[in-house]
């Protein structure tokens, strides 16, 4: 007879792999083969690749290491594997009809062996699995976004009747799932930022990291952590606010920059954000599209730094009056579409001061969703730390360049959104979907 705690976490694992995938489908939508296919830039897949590479994983991970059955579809294999062709060379893809079977079939035999699955001694890996599709769904999410901004077109470039007509044909409901922009419209600011408040964070320890289920190898372990007092902006920094850094000769004057930034300006020769907009309407969304060198600089040119990582959590999950942890800043409760900005909603930024119930125990406003923000902190192992479930994932990149970005962003899904959570660039890296706050 099965326990009522295993039955129980085999129905929430059953759920957010069914709310997991329906995202993971209205993000293909309407698409056609061309954009299926295409190499959008030289870093990344086809967007067509990660959806057939989630169904590899899950089919190797799931299906043949822990149920012992044979590959579903092993013509694939050579294709969707993540270290088997070169991203230039994953653009020769079966139709999104014919991926989508086989991310069908992967599934019906994944929900049939949870029915019997030791999820006692599993449940870290199922919800590993979890996380690996919504974090390629991130991928997908703003690759996308990124071919309309390189082609001038607008985020809600896709016709919505043809959104509908998609979901239709694949049995999701449209009122449950519903498109980008129309049905969540971008919030509005409630007032001009022009200069973010600052939050006094007074000394002492706190938990940082996390030994939950779904905490991934580099969150673990949870350990104490003790800071001196600082202080950090309720808010990351606006459009409006960069601009002035602009406007000021920021790209110009060395004095802002470390000898490493400075280096890679002169390198790039960039002199704004990636894809900046000159439109108001952006003015309080938090900028997005720079390199951790352009933070950095800002930073310098306002007097103030990047916070370290663990300054970051501190002011996103720990409720000092009740000395506890907080999985998410605002609680417990699990993301929703008046907390944060995520899961591909409203497919763009938003205000920074648009989700007031979102907020920290200390204040601190916009830390789940919107844009990654990046932190002082090398990427690095965590007291106790132990490669999970193989070397690669996260060990490979303790390297002493990558730098860590906290967050989340507004193509993010929910499970892969806590304040434990960690990614990682180098440096260099300018992508649209990471901004930054300030500290002291």
């Amino acid at each position: 007879m099965i326990s009522k705690s295993i039955q129980s976490c085999k129905e929430a694992i059953y759920r957010d792999l069914h709310q997991c995938r329906s995202g993971t489908f209205k993000l293909f939508a309407g698409i056609d083969y061309d954009t299926f296919c295409r190499q959008a830039h030289p870093d990344f897949s086809p967007v067509g690749w990660h959806l057939g590479h989630i169904a590899y994983t899950e089919d190797l991970w799931l299906l043949q290491r822990c149920a012992g059955l044979k590959p579903v579809f092993p013509k694939y294999h050579q294709l969707f594997a993540a270290d088997i062709l070169p991203k230039k060379e994953r653009v020769y893809l079966p139709t999104l009809e014919e991926v989508e079977c086989y991310l069908n079939s992967v599934r019906k035999q994944v929900l049939h062996y949870l029915e019997v699955a030791p999820i006692d001694e599993q449940e870290r890996l199922w919800r590993f699995i979890i996380q690996h599709e919504s974090q390629h769904c991130e991928t997908v999410a703003f690759v996308l976004q990124m071919q309309r901004k390189k082609e001038g077109r607008h985020d809600t470039d896709l016709d919505t009747d043809t959104r509908i007509n998609s979901l239709q044909h694949r049995g999701i409901k449209q009122q449950k799932f519903p498109m980008p922009n129309a049905q969540f419209p971008m919030p509005n600011a409630r007032c001009p930022i022009t200069d973010s408040p600052v939050i006094e964070i007074p000394g002492g320890e706190f938990y940082m990291g996390s030994d939950a289920a779904e905490a991934l190898d580099n969150e673990r372990s949870r350990h104490l952590c003790y800071l001196e007092a600082y202080s950090i902006d309720r808010y990351p920094v606006t459009c409006r606010q960069y601009r002035d850094f602009m406007e000021s000769g920021g790209y110009k004057n060395p004095d802002w920059w470390s000898a490493d930034g400075w280096k890679w300006l002169q390198s790039h020769l960039v002199d704004r954000p990636l894809y900046w907009s000159e439109n108001p309407a952006f003015n309080n969304h938090p900028v997005c599209g720079v390199s951790w060198y352009e933070a950095e600089a800002y930073c310098n040119f306002t007097g103030k730094r990047l916070p370290s990582e663990a300054e970051w959590e501190k002011a996103a999950s720990w409720d000092a009056k009740n000395q506890t942890y907080r999985i998410y800043p605002w609680g417990e409760e699990p993301p929703n579409g008046s907390l944060c900005n995520h899961g591909n909603n409203i497919a763009n930024t938003s205000p920074v001061d648009a989700f007031p119930k979102g907020a920290s125990a200390i204040g601190c406003c916009d830390m789940l969703g919107n844009v990654w923000e990046w932190t002082a902190s090398t990427f690095d192992a965590y007291p106790g730390f132990e490669s999970y479930p193989y070397r690669g994932y996260s060990q490979a990149y303790f390297d002493g360049e990558h730098r860590v970005l906290k967050g989340g962003s507004w193509a993010t899904f929910p499970q892969a959104l806590r304040s434990s959570f960690r990614n990682w660039y180098y440096p260099g890296v300018r992508q649209i979907i990471a901004g930054f706050r300030c500290a002291k």
